[in-house]
């Protein structure tokens, strides 16, 4: 409806206005459109106005809200609900469909359940979150899922249990929709309890618009997406959950394989050279003894290979004179278990220190200690004592060595996990694993250096012409602190800290070939 007024007036002091104004209702809005064509005043200086709209609504109503994403889950099991519950938390609208929707068990509040075809005609991404051997389903189900996309968060229970992977098989079952696997690295205990943030997941899929409806699911779950490509990467996919500690199989082998060896070296050694030699029985020091003997052995090792293959790509920069070709695979995957072999390091620390403590209430110690003054008491003897203050430096600084040792471990240790890590500068946390962590080396060598040292030279030591266990466990951190020596050397420092910079000794053998060619 138009309405139009427009008053006249001439003359000094008179006014003009022509206003227009345009009344229009649509679903019980009103709305005032209101012009102002023209206005003339007295003082003969003209102004438009812009169009302005000023839009009523019913009194007690407001704007109708934006309603949220509905997402559909099928499967109402462990994951399908956790999953139901995080994307409820972050803003979304969640549907399950079930072959039973009356009773399928409780659901997180504010879901709805309905039947597997309703639900999927009500939302345009659907997560599959059932196992395999119940797609079936599916393809009788391939109407209503045209044109949608279908997440499938299956996983199996080991490797190459089906000819093609499951999101493969997804696909095959409903041809029309666009299948992307994703998601399957999360369990439904990470998902109740919101550990997501900064979490990595995989993608995979033909169509790149379902995966980046996906990815922007995630996003807003906390999670950070990697794609991994088309859907033929869903197999690889499928085995990430099947990986044992896939970091740690190194430094787990390394330390099974150092734990077995001296175990059996001071086997021999101790247990078996006693009986061969002395006729003695002393078999029981396996439980204990000799397993404190074997602890700090590895222990020490493991912690002197955390810094080696740093030091040996140091030397190889060196002998390069750049830091532009890379590392051979083996160091290179050497270097990125440090983490894990410091773990297991600090861990058989821990076990040294716990089997320490116990010795003094061990029978064979206490047996010992008793028979020895029931015998003076037997003979009357009066055993000299004399104070040996060599000894007593020794053993005092043995002990202090050792605690100094296993707290720089645990500080160590500490500093490694990510929500202590997290909340260090670069500078700290390098000044922490890099300069505490040689220093923590240099000390516990230098514990097991006093706990030999009058004692190397002693022929009784090389039982069947072999070397004790703690002398052969002193030859890599010695090896590893004297090649960090040579690097603290000014001359050397200088040289690899500018290489580390950018700097090249040599050119490149690409640019010389097209030095070579321009010349010519």
């Amino acid at each position: 409806m138009l309405l139009c007024h427009t008053p006249r007036q001439r003359g000094r002091g008179s006014v003009e206005v022509r206003f227009h104004s345009n009344i229009t209702v649509k679903q019980g809005t009103l709305t005032i459109q209101t012009q102002c064509v023209n206005m003339t005043m007295a003082c003969g200086i003209p102004e438009e106005m812009k169009p302005e709209s000023v839009s009523l609504h019913p009194l007690g109503t407001g704007a109708a809200p934006e309603q949220p994403e509905l997402l559909c889950i099928f499967g109402t099991g462990d994951l399908g609900r956790s999953l139901g519950l995080r994307l409820l938390q972050s803003g979304y609208r969640v549907v399950y469909g079930s072959r039973r929707p009356h009773s399928c068990g409780p659901l997180p509040q504010g879901a709805q359940v309905m039947s597997h075809a309703a639900a999927a005609q009500s939302a345009s991404l659907v997560f599959i979150c059932v196992h395999r051997e119940h797609y079936e389903f599916l393809e009788t189900m391939a109407p209503h899922l045209e044109e949608k996309v279908l997440v499938d968060l299956s996983n199996n229970l080991k490797e190459g249990m089906y000819p093609e992977a499951n999101a493969a098989y997804l696909q095959r079952l409903v041809p029309g929709a666009a299948v992307v696997k994703g998601l399957n690295t999360l369990s439904a205990w990470a998902l109740q309890n919101g550990l997501l943030a900064g979490k990595q997941v995989y993608l995979c899929g033909n169509s790149a618009e379902a995966k980046r409806a996906v990815a922007k699911m995630a996003t807003k779950l906390g999670l950070t997406v990697l794609d991994r490509g088309s859907l033929s990467a869903a197999r690889e996919l499928e085995d990430f959950p099947l990986q044992l500690f896939p970091e740690w199989r190194l430094p787990l082998r390394v330390a099974v394989t150092l734990t077995a060896f001296f175990f059996f070296y001071l086997l021999i050694r101790d247990v078996i050279y006693a009986y061969v030699e002395q006729r003695k029985d002393i078999s029981f020091r396996i439980m204990v003894s000799l397993a404190n003997k074997v602890f700090p052995i590895v222990s020490l090792i493991m912690l002197s290979l955390c810094y080696l293959p740093g030091v040996i790509a140091a030397f190889l920069q060196l002998y390069r004179g750049t830091k532009y070709r890379r590392f051979p695979d083996w160091l290179d995957r050497w270097m990125l278990c440090r983490k894990q072999m410091g773990l297991v390091a600090l861990a058989f620390a821990f076990l040294h220190a716990i089997y320490t403590f116990i010795i003094s209430i061990r029978y064979a110690v206490r047996h010992k200690l008793i028979s020895l003054v029931v015998d003076e008491m037997k003979n009357n003897k009066t055993t000299p004592f004399y104070f040996d203050n060599t000894e007593a430096w020794g053993t005092d600084s043995f002990y202090v060595l050792g605690i100094l040792g296993f707290f720089l471990y645990v500080l160590l240790g500490l500093t490694s996990l990510p929500s202590v890590g997290g909340s260090l500068s670069w500078r700290e946390f390098s000044f922490i694993q890099s300069k505490l962590g040689h220093l923590t080396l240099l000390i516990c060598t230098a514990h097991g250096y006093i706990y030999g040292w009058n004692k190397f030279l002693r022929p009784a030591t090389y039982k069947w012409y072999t070397p004790p266990g703690y002398m052969l466990c002193l030859v890599v951190p010695s090896v590893v602190l004297v090649l960090k020596v040579l690097l603290l050397l000014p001359c050397v420092d200088r040289t690899l800290t500018r290489i580390r910079q950018g700097w090249e000794r040599t050119q490149p053998r690409e640019e010389m070939g097209d030095i070579k060619a321009t010349n010519m």
